[in-house]
């Protein structure tokens, strides 16, 4: 009844805000962890942050091309190790009820933003547990040198070696550029917690309030310096079951539903009211084997048990025929694609025969955790499961399904936790490097995002290789045999890549999808 009477409030307040004021109302999937992207690694966390947020760089919206954001320029020097950056004059931070701001946007700010990921003693290092991932994965402190400011509006990145995809990874949500006024307010107030739960940025969007698990409200920031805002107020109705979502797009009651259900497509195309657009995503789906757990340690194992699943059902019941079997991390329209490697067949007979080749004495009782939320790339994480479940238990494998709600479920599986876990990406910005990290091993170490704890000294090197060599062409022959590594030690079984559709209703104007898979709504009217 509780939870009940707090959405019958939130969509009241919807209404009343709706008639004095032109609001867009977004059909969220699910809670963020907080509001800053530097602490997340989850796309229903970033997508809460990005209306508030800017970064140095960023991908012009619905494509990967990368665009000034605060810098409005840049130049490179010193054989790819230095970059200048000439940051925008005038921009202007967000208030909240208890913080105005009284300077605009400057150098500080971005070296703070950099310092707290980087420096373990700077004092928001260890704030809301200090675990930057996105920071590490993607070797930001072993490739940076300085990061300094000549004046308040030019800054000099130094790195130890030149990196191809560094202006790239800057457009990436982790490196938001935060207040570093409203942080020192917070430290000397002694609530530091709250600069990732009540965030102050430059987005287009100023962040308003949160419901947990009900409502996020913002409101257009008609100072914002690139494309407006053409609403008044943005609201995201999280509404996780995708039945719901679908119910509120028909009632009116949201005007964008980024993960509909594929079962519900075509009825969603015949309603006069509503609008599907849909384009082939750069994701994966995968099925992560723990290798720190036996007899997951053994490759044979592990090709076993990729040939006993029947992927081909999979995509014809569970993604409606919108997907293609995977048979390497990339998309075949990326480039670097090894369209050499020869998939594994579903063959559960070999599949017997090489468990017990390995030694495994069936019954073997293992654990498949299966997605809690829909994801662009997994349109129904328990229907998966339930039908790996069954394909197992034809080969003398028991699974026990289990599941966390999807935060506690990242960390978990980010831990170890599990012995197989489904998960899967969306690419960040349109590099190969951004999947091919995914199974990275840091200083000989599995990033938190390399799932199945999977470490490779040969990958790595060349993943390593690969972000410093200029030539794309040279590039793409080291990423073609990661492939085939990958392939060979089956670390996970690739499952499959979407396509992804998003539903709106037909008065939505501007709304552009993203490649990357987010979503954001400047240049977004409802007429």
């Amino acid at each position: 009844m509780k939870s009940a009477m707090i959405a019958g409030v939130a969509m009241a307040a919807l209404a009343a805000g709706a008639a004095s004021a032109k609001t867009l109302v977004y059909c969220s999937e699910g809670s963020p962890e907080n509001f800053t992207p530097a602490i997340n690694t989850t796309g229903t966390s970033f997508d809460a942050a990005r209306p508030v947020y800017n970064r140095l760089t960023e991908f012009k919206r619905g494509t990967t091309e990368v665009v000034p954001g605060l810098a409005e320029s840049w130049e490179i020097s010193d054989g790819g190790q230095t970059i200048t950056f000439h940051l925008r004059k005038g921009v202007k931070f967000h208030s909240l009820k208890d913080f105005k701001p009284t300077r605009d946007f400057n150098a500080d700010d971005v070296i703070w933003s950099f310092d707290r990921q980087w420096k373990p003693e700077h004092p928001y290092f260890k704030v809301s547990g200090g675990k930057y991932d996105y920071f590490n994965d993607m070797d930001m402190p072993s490739l940076l040198d300085t990061v300094t400011k000549t004046d308040d509006h030019s800054v000099v990145m130094k790195l130890k070696e030149p990196n191809v995809a560094i202006l790239a990874n800057l457009a990436m949500d982790f490196m938001a550029i935060g207040s570093k006024e409203y942080a020192d307010f917070l430290l000397k107030k002694g609530t530091p917690e709250q600069f990732d739960q009540a965030p102050v940025g430059t987005g287009p969007f100023s962040f308003v309030a949160y419901q947990k698990d009900s409502v996020i409200r913002y409101k257009a920031n008609k100072d914002f310096y690139g494309e407006k805002p053409l609403v008044d107020d943005l609201v995201y109705a999280i509404t996780p079951d995708a039945t719901a979502r679908y119910a509120k797009l028909k009632a009116g009651e949201c005007h964008v539903n980024a993960y509909p259900r594929p079962a519900d497509l075509e009825e969603m195309k015949k309603d006069p009211a509503l609008k599907v657009i849909n384009a082939p995503g750069l994701n994966i789906a995968f099925w992560a084997f723990n290798v720190t757990k036996p007899p997951l340690d053994n490759k044979e194992v592990r090709q076993a048990l990729s040939m006993a699943i029947d992927r081909d059902a999979i995509i014809k019941d569970v993604y409606l025929g919108a997907g293609e079997k995977a048979k390497t991390l990339i998309p075949a329209t990326m480039w670097s694609y090894n369209d050499k490697i020869v998939d594994y067949p579903y063959d559960p007979e070999k599949a017997k025969k090489m468990l017990a080749d390995a030694g495994v004495k069936t019954p073997l009782e293992i654990d498949l955790w299966y997605q809690p939320v829909q994801r662009p790339y997994n349109p129904n994480g328990k229907r998966i499961g339930e039908m790996m479940q069954a394909d197992l238990a034809k080969v003398g494998v028991n699974a026990k399904l289990v599941t966390y709600e999807w935060g506690e479920y990242r960390k978990r599986a980010q831990a170890g936790e599990d012995m197989t876990a489904q998960l899967g990406w969306t690419g960040d910005n349109g590099d190969p490097d951004n999947f091919f990290f995914l199974d990275g091993c840091t200083a000989g170490k599995p990033a938190s995002n390399n799932i199945p704890k999977w470490c490779n000294a040969e990958y790595n090197d060349l993943l390593v290789k690969a972000r410093v060599i200029p030539s794309q062409a040279d590039r793409a022959k080291l990423y073609e045999r990661m492939q085939e590594i990958e392939h060979d030690e089956a670390p996970e079984l690739l499952l499959a890549h979407s396509i992804v559709s998003e539903a709106m209703r037909a008065n939505v104007e501007g709304y552009k999808q993203s490649p990357l898979g987010t979503h954001t709504f400047e240049g977004v009217d409802v007429k």
